[in-house]
Formats: structure tokens, sequence, C-alpha cells
């Protein structure tokens, strides 16, 4: 009898609670940073990584992922003033979200819905300019890096993180026409 009982609460709950929950956009937490041992192993995985993800659905999935986790990188040294290391970081961030359409176009080629991943990239989208507008915000709109023995280095900031996010936006518009 109590075995009964048991499996009828466990079949209402099935019913009573929602099968799938769904929630916001989550970035990923900072991996290894330049200076750690381990920072150009985790570089030359993630490249090998490619060869591992096939198939352009897996693509997607892939640039997805190293946008992210370059954007957190560029977020993270641009808040500890490594401005010179976060600007590479974030064009590399640029360079892997600038995948994404051409993916998305041959999926389609394919004949295979696309609305769930083109979902994934706005949230994606959206998040990356919540943060780079943050960002914004926290960094000077120019700085020149000096080196000890070598020529200077001028950044101009505000300018690059504003492209940042005009590519995002522009990108996440011509997925979506």
């Amino acid at each position: 009898m109590r075995k009964q009982v048991l499996y009828l609460c466990f079949v209402a709950s099935c019913f009573v609670f929602p099968l799938s929950v769904r929630a916001a956009y989550v970035l990923p937490y900072p991996s290894y940073m330049p200076g750690n041992k381990l920072y150009r192993i985790s570089r030359i995985i993630d490249t090998l990584k490619r060869y591992w993800y096939f198939g352009n659905i897996a693509q997607i999935k892939y640039h997805m992922q190293l946008s992210d986790k370059y954007l957190i990188e560029a977020k993270t040294l641009m808040e500890y003033q490594q401005y010179l290391l976060g600007s590479d970081a974030l064009l590399r961030s640029d360079k892997e979200f600038m995948q994404l359409p051409a993916y998305v176009q041959r999926v389609k080629a394919e004949h295979v819905d696309v609305t769930i991943y083109k979902q994934f990239i706005r949230e994606e989208g959206m998040k990356h300019e919540e943060i780079l507008s943050s960002l914004i915000q926290a960094i000077p709109k120019e700085f020149t890096w000096t080196p000890e023995k070598a020529t200077a280095t001028h950044l101009n900031l505000n300018e690059m993180v504003g492209h940042s996010i005009d590519l995002r936006m522009n990108i996440m518009n011509t997925i979506f026409q």
C-alpha cells in the first residue's frame, strides 16, 4: 500500500511540476588567464576542439562557447586594467561571433529548423551587449601601453568596445532577417 501511495505521488508530481525549466543566458566562469602556465595549453585545446565539433550545428555551439569564453576573458582582464591583453581577447571573441551567420546559413541549407539556434544566438548577443555596455562605463576611453624597451601601443578602448557592440547587433540583425 505504501509503495502505491509513493508511486501515485510521483506520478502526480510529474503532472504538477513543469518538465522543462529555462534559465536566462549564463556566461561561463573565466578560464585560465594570460600568465598562467596552462593558458597556452588551453588555447591550443580550443583550436583542436574545432575538429572535434564537426557538423554545422556543432560548429554553432563551438563558436558560441569560444565567443563567450573570450568575452569573459576580455572583461576580466579589462577590469584588472590589463587593457592590451583584454583588447586581444575581445578581438578573438568578435572573430568567433562573426562565424555564426555562416553556420546558420549552412544549417538552413540543410533544411533543418534553426529557430532554437537563432534564439540562443539572440540571447548570447543580448548578454554580450549587456556586458560590453557595462564595460564601456568601467574602462577609460583611451589607453597607451608603454613597455620597457619597445614602442608604445595606443588603444582606443571606447571605440573598440563600441565596435564589438555594433558588430554583435549587426550579426543578430543579419541572422534574423
